[in-house]
């Protein structure tokens, strides 16, 4: 990671974020359709820069977790990795899916200095969401899908 950070090839002023889930293979799953299926394997939340290098570590939980509240886990992470490179994540933008849409992870996302890029996600609202329009850039997020989804596959 330092190597990259000297050699300029480390472009941190976009960082994407994503978890999966790897699901895992269980004896019986090829027998056809027994009803509710039990999700198997780790959810994973990871993030990278521009170019598909992985700049954080891997924060993992049972599969049936969800990934919003693992983000606030994972960055601190993040801010720990840079800063043992020597790098400055303050006015990074951090592009995310829309299930990490809540107020506790926009403010978490603030308080590192950092700007969000998460699409809103309704929900079902009849209303919108009360206070100023959040600041959504579609090409950033667009661009989330030719890095952080190929990481993943």
């Amino acid at each position: 990671m330092r190597k990259l950070h000297v050699d300029g090839r480390l472009d941190l002023s976009v960082i994407h974020g994503d978890g999966t889930t790897t699901a895992a293979k269980k004896g019986g799953d090829n027998l056809g359709y027994g009803g509710h299926k039990h999700l198997k394997g780790d959810k994973i939340v990871a993030f990278c820069d521009r170019d598909c290098n992985i700049i954080s570590q891997f924060i993992a939980a049972a599969g049936n977790r969800n990934e919003s509240p693992l983000l606030r886990e994972a960055l601190p992470k993040l801010s720990e990795m840079a800063r043992a490179i020597g790098m400055d994540l303050r006015g990074s933008t951090v592009s995310l899916d829309g299930v990490y849409d809540c107020r506790a992870n926009r403010k978490f996302i603030f308080n590192l200095n950092m700007r969000p890029n998460i699409p809103e996600n309704r929900r079902g609202r009849k209303t919108p969401k009360r206070g100023g329009k959040r600041n959504f850039d579609t090409a950033i997020f667009e661009e989330r899908f030719r890095t952080n989804e190929r990481v993943f596959a």
